[in-house]
């Protein structure tokens, strides 16, 4: 049986695989712990594993004759760091369970013949090796970047022409049923099931698997031409040194993608010098004739209205819950954006965030007072406690004077908010 490279899968037995017991115990222990929200049915990822006690050999049974039908994926709209809202499709927990039952099947099959240069949703690969080869071609001199954007993307996909492309690479019938009913699912909407002819909804565990599935032919015609790119699920970024060859790529891939039923966003995507346009969140900026990386300024934008939110004064949380949930966050942020050389950057962005932790405090005191008073606790001295509560009610100029001694960085940094400057 072959199950890598570009060959066929000469098994017919694939579902069986999908429901074999271990595999299925895989899938359930992912689920759970990527928990996420209820479908159209409510059924948490807690109710899962005793529903299955019962139902589960109704439901094997079903796959196994492939007469299983997906329920309708419930909408879930996010807002986009670039603007307008990002449609999910959230299916059923019993779905997302046997979505990631076929993912862990197909994945090692498919996988293996994936482009080189695809980085998005591959096991072992990620964002951060994409703008590594990024930073990479540039530093060799390609400065010339043709940045392509494809246009609602997951809402587009053609099925049939995704359909025939996992045709050539899967025999079982029944296993390329279930794809082709997932896509066909409709999409719950104010208790009305809106049917769906195209795109394979984002939210899904098998969405960007077959994402790279219909995207590899592109790659793979790049790699041909020997171009220089990296992908990341629909984000492409080819790399060249001349201008007029951007051109010609650009071109090109409007073709190859054309060809796929899929459409180049134009107002979002161009031909640049590789200076002016971002990927991934990540610019660059050059040290002498070095390289480096810097944060998009739409990214610390998207950052900085997100700690406006955590640190709201009219949210009314405790100091430690507003603690709470910026660590994690910045964490987060803080290794998504760990290959950025821009240290002065990252120290603004702590002191900024800290003025606003110390407006916050002195809203929760309110008063001179309860300021005074705790500011003692804390061991600041008479003096500077007594200018913290003279001035209390001109919170945000205060938190950038008298606080700023009264609360220093160090307060902070026992209470546990982390530093993005290194």
């Amino acid at each position: 049986m072959a199950e890598h490279g570009n060959e066929r899968s000469g098994s017919d037995q694939l579902m069986e695989e999908v429901v074999a017991r271990e595999n299925m115990w895989a899938a359930l222990r992912r689920v759970k712990r990527n928990k996420g929200s209820s479908g159209i049915d409510g059924m948490t990822v807690e109710q899962l594993a005793p529903y299955l006690k019962t139902a589960w050999p109704g439901i094997r049974e079903q796959l196994l004759a492939g007469t299983y039908q997906p329920q309708a994926v419930r909408r879930h709209e996010i807002p986009k760091k670039s603007g307008g809202m990002r449609q999910l499709g959230i299916p059923t927990v019993i779905d997302r369970l046997i979505q990631q039952a076929m993912l862990q099947v197909l994945q090692p099959r498919f996988d293996p013949g994936f482009s080189e240069h695809s980085y998005g949703f591959r096991p072992g690969r990620g964002a951060h090796d994409a703008v590594r080869a990024a930073q990479k071609y540039i530093q060799e001199g390609r400065r010339i970047v043709v940045d392509v954007d494809l246009e609602k993307f997951f809402d587009r996909v053609n099925h049939d022409v995704l359909m025939g492309r996992l045709a050539k690479r899967i025999a079982d019938k029944r296993v390329l049923g279930l794809i082709r009913r997932y896509l066909n699912a409709g999409v719950m909407v104010n208790g009305v099931v809106q049917e769906r002819s195209e795109g394979t909804p984002q939210g899904g565990p098998l969405s960007p698997l077959l994402a790279n599935v219909l995207l590899d032919e592109v790659d793979k015609e790049l790699e041909k031409r020997g171009h220089a790119f990296a992908r990341y699920a629909d984000d492409c970024n080819v790399y060249v040194r001349s201008r007029r060859a951007g051109e010609r790529v650009m071109q090109g891939l409007r073709r190859l993608y054309a060809g796929l039923r899929l459409r180049i966003n134009e107002t979002k995507s161009a031909v640049g010098n590789a200076k002016m346009r971002t990927f991934l969140g990540y610019g660059i900026w050059r040290r002498r004739r070095e390289v480096m990386l810097r944060v998009d300024p739409k990214a610390i934008a998207a950052m900085k209205d997100r700690v406006r939110e955590i640190t709201a004064r009219s949210r009314g949380w405790s100091m430690k819950a507003v603690v709470g949930e910026l660590r994690a966050y910045l964490i987060g942020w803080k290794q998504y954006f760990r290959l950025a050389y821009t240290p002065r950057v990252f120290r603004n962005l702590d002191g900024w965030i800290r003025r606003r932790l110390r407006a916050l405090q002195l809203k929760h005191w309110k008063r001179g007072r309860p300021a005074y008073r705790e500011l003692r606790k804390l061991g600041v001295s008479d003096f500077w406690s007594r200018m913290v509560a003279s001035s209390i009610q001109r919170m945000y100029w205060t938190a950038h004077t008298h606080a700023q001694v009264a609360l220093p960085d160090r307060h902070f940094d026992q209470l546990g908010v982390p530093h993005l400057a290194p």
